[in-house]
């Protein structure tokens, strides 16, 4: 919300500056974002009517003003603004001004000159010349009444501030200058000025027909018929300048006097055309496929959770949100209808976002308007009406004001004692007392507690919480004492073989991914398709219909991450991220950290797509496959012993993924996409992933030293024929399982051979065999070994590969 600092002390005025004055609403809680100037510095600027205008002798499209600029003798200006007239008011910047900078960042500076051949003594300005506005289509005129000579400063009252708050949702009764007035007086003591709304006299008892068949939708509708307006007046210059400095464009005069309320008392309202209202308004419940064109152009249907206004034909108004284009008020209208209403909060709350847009009325009405003041804020309307659009002919009708369901506020208890103890501060009773009677809270005392009655337009206050938040920010949280913590601080030690979070961040960027931060809610297609789970935990107020479910997989939001960069032409993606997931589990229980039936554990995840390493010398890589991603987690879990197996996930293809083991318990998941899942989010080539418990890859081991050994190791190779189906994990099992008598220091993979078909015999190896080539490492601390030793050791292994696996040496 924003407003001129000049509106505001017309209500309350403080003897304090501008930037007191922020600080003061900030520290109670009405946080002030910006503080800017109306207008830019510029000096020598004042007032000039333009006496003669004839045309430039030597250019078309200039003219030679005659400036009256209180200056004595009229000034010769050349001027080249279409509008450039006898007669009217404008800015005038004199030899010598200094306007606000151009876009080379220095003061513009006027100086005697001449334009064609013809002296020019000043020059006059637009909005844009003097940083006003963007307008540049001619002169800013200015009143009539101006005073010639005049600085346009004074004139403008363009040394005003403007404020920008960022309220918080409770803050209802702030949205307006005189909501925000209240609670400056409270705070600073200065004088709160409420203008009296004195009724204006009625000349005719036209009444339109109102029914409220909602009262849940509607508490009170007060409506007046006002007839002969002239729709076509100007909007006075005082009330659009307000506007703009609240952000508010000026429109027609109707509708700036509806937005100028709005903005003054907080009070939304709609002007309706009278003469298109078929009979009478029925304020109801939208019916399901209704249809209303809404100021805006758009075309919304609607539904029976939607309020409405409609008359015996077709509906014509959103309730609380935007009128309808059908009775919106033209240059031909010549009698109106005024409406102000009291729409229940929850009755307008999330409906103006289901239509994709947002108003200031809805805006308001979700947080709730004050239901006391409607038939005194018509008052004010219709005064306006009348002083700007009316004629001689301008009649006001009777107020018809109905109120079928007005909230009542229930009184609130603040205990002084609990008051104190959740603020941290000592406090007296009066001390409360004081509070709120500063805030005009009607309250009375009892025994060491204070019950206030709310009034109509503190929605807030509901229990007594509340209460020990207006008595913290009137009392100033400025004024809490600085109390040290009482109870004792014990540094949590972190075991030294556990890593931190960071630290494993940065070593899965060290092997070349990028972290990636996304949403814990996702697609519920997500869940079912790449995590097997056809019952996720559900949001019950998402954010959008696309994230209706809790994530218990990583994967998906990385492939989105995947999807999203390949559209925009990146042909290598490696990122990672560090997330939780939620799972439903019916042992987890209730805590300050937990959701009763929900499991949150911390997971990371990683997916590459695209060239294994970046194009360099050697050209372009192939791309990345299974292995180089399980390289990855290997480095990730160090010396920790992983052990991968097959595996089956939903998210992976079935015959390139694996299960991730430490101490024969699974931690997770790397595999190659599934090819049904490729094909659907389109990818030419299939990414990598995997997903690890966080818990166990921050878990380490720590190093242990060995002393260098004395005797030189002894390799031997050895090459045995087996089946097909026997895997790597099953031939590293069968060699360390072998009795050596502790001999073995390791053994190494360094050779796969399969015979081409038809050559199978001559190999000396049949039909679904294959050869694989280790090498072994043997030594002892204590000896150099004998060939005999060796010789034996080997001879175990063969002997174990044979009983295990049916293995033979290849001859």
């Amino acid at each position: 919300m924003q407003f001129p600092e000049s509106w505001l002390r017309e209500f309350c005025n403080p003897p304090i500056t501008a930037q007191q004055l922020a600080d003061t609403l900030t520290m109670a809680g009405f946080e002030v974002e910006e503080l800017r100037p109306v207008a830019p510095p510029f000096a020598q600027v004042v007032v000039g009517e333009i006496k003669q205008a004839e045309p430039h002798p030597y250019a078309d499209r200039l003219r030679v003003c005659q400036v009256d600029a209180g200056q004595g003798a009229l000034l010769n200006i050349v001027c080249g603004a279409p509008n450039a007239r006898v007669g009217i008011k404008v800015p005038c910047a004199l030899v010598g001004a200094e306007l606000p900078p151009g876009e080379d960042g220095k003061p513009f500076r006027i100086k005697l000159g001449k334009l064609r051949g013809v002296e020019s003594q000043g020059m006059l300005c637009s909005a844009r010349e003097l940083h006003l506005s963007d307008d540049h289509g001619g002169l800013l005129e200015l009143a009539a009444d101006a005073p010639v000579g005049a600085d346009v400063r004074r004139v403008l009252d363009l040394d005003d501030t403007v404020f920008t708050l960022k309220l918080t949702p409770n803050l209802g009764h702030a949205l307006s200058v005189y909501g925000i007035a209240r609670e400056l007086s409270a705070l600073t003591g200065a004088p709160l000025i409420t203008p009296e709304l004195p009724p204006v006299p009625v000349g005719t008892s036209d009444v339109l027909p109102v029914k409220v068949s909602a009262p849940d939708l509607c508490g009170r509708f007060s409506g007046r018929v006002i007839r002969h307006v002239n729709t076509q007046a100007a909007t006075p210059q005082w009330m659009v300048d307000r506007l703009a400095r609240c952000g508010q464009r000026s429109v027609t005069a109707l509708v700036d006097i509806s937005n100028y309320v709005m903005f003054e008392y907080g009070r939304p309202t709609h002007i309706f055309d009278l003469d298109k209202i078929h009979g009478g308004l029925d304020v109801r419940w939208g019916r399901a496929g209704e249809q209303l064109k809404l100021l805006n152009g758009s075309t919304v249907t609607l539904d029976e959770t939607v309020g409405v206004i409609a008359d015996e034909r077709e509906v014509e108004s959103l309730a609380g949100i935007m009128g309808g284009d059908a009775t919106a008020v033209s240059d031909d209208t010549r009698s109106v209808y005024v409406e102000a209403a009291f729409w229940w909060p929850d009755a307008v709350a999330g409906r103006s976002r289901r239509f994709n847009f947002a108003t200031d009325a809805g805006h308001r009405f979700e947080r709730g308007v004050d239901p006391a003041l409607t038939a005194a804020h018509i008052e004010r309307i219709s005064r306006l009406v009348i002083d700007i659009c009316g004629t001689p002919q301008t009649v006001c009708g009777p107020i018809d004001d109905q109120q079928p369901n007005l909230p009542q506020p229930q009184p609130v208890t603040l205990r002084v004692a609990r008051a104190a103890k959740v603020i941290g501060m000592p406090l007296t009773q009066a001390q409360c007392a004081d509070v709120f009677r500063r805030l005009g809270l009607a309250c009375t005392e009892g025994e060491g507690t204070l019950t206030v009655a709310p009034p109509a337009y503190r929605f807030d206050l509901r229990i007594e919480e509340d209460l020990i938040e207006e008595v913290a920010r009137i009392v100033g949280y400025q004024q809490l004492p600085e109390t040290a913590p009482v109870a004792s601080i014990v540094p949590r030690v972190r075991a030294e073989a556990r890593r931190d979070r960071f630290e494993l961040r940065r070593a899965v960027a060290a092997l070349g991914y990028l972290e990636t931060i996304n949403f814990s809610f996702v697609e519920e297609s997500w869940e079912r398709d790449l995590a097997g789970n056809p019952d996720p935990v559900r949001l019950l107020n998402p954010i959008a219909s696309q994230m209706s479910v809790m994530r218990s997989s990583l994967l998906g939001s990385l492939l989105q991450v995947v999807k999203r960069n390949l559209d925009r032409r990146a042909d290598r993606v490696r990122v990672f991220e560090v997330g939780r997931v939620f799972l439903r589990d019916a042992a987890v229980s209730a805590s300050d950290s937990d959701v009763k039936g929900v499991a949150q554990p911390m997971r990371v995840a990683g997916i590459a797509y695209g060239p294994a390493t970046r194009q360099g010398w050697e050209g372009r890589q192939p791309p990345a496959d299974f292995f180089d991603v399980k390289g990855d987690v290997e480095a990730l879990l160090g010396a920790r012993g992983a052990v991968f197996e097959p595996a089956a996930h939903p998210a992976l293809h079935p015959g390139r993924s694996a299960r991730v083991l430490l101490d024969g318990r699974a931690i997770g998941i790397v595999g190659e996409l599934h090819p049904r899942w490729r094909q659907r989010w389109e990818l030419p080539l299939a990414p990598v992933m995997f997903e690890l418990d966080l818990d166990a890859v921050l878990q380490g081991t720590l190093p242990q030293a060995q002393p260098v050994p004395r005797q030189q190791p002894a390799e031997r190779d050895i090459a045995v024929v087996v089946r097909e189906a026997v895997t790597h994990d099953q031939l590293m099992a069968a060699v360390h399982a072998a009795p050596t008598g502790g001999l073995l220091r390791g053994a190494t993979l360094f050779d796969s051979y399969r015979p081409k078909p038809g050559s199978e015999g001559a190999a000396g190896m049949a039909a679904g065999d294959k050869s694989l080539a280790v090498r072994l490492v043997l030594g002892s601390e204590a000896e150099t070994l004998t060939d005999e030793r060796i010789d034996g050791a080997v001879q175990s292994v063969v002997e174990r590969l044979r009983a295990d696996l049916g293995a033979r040496l290849r001859g």
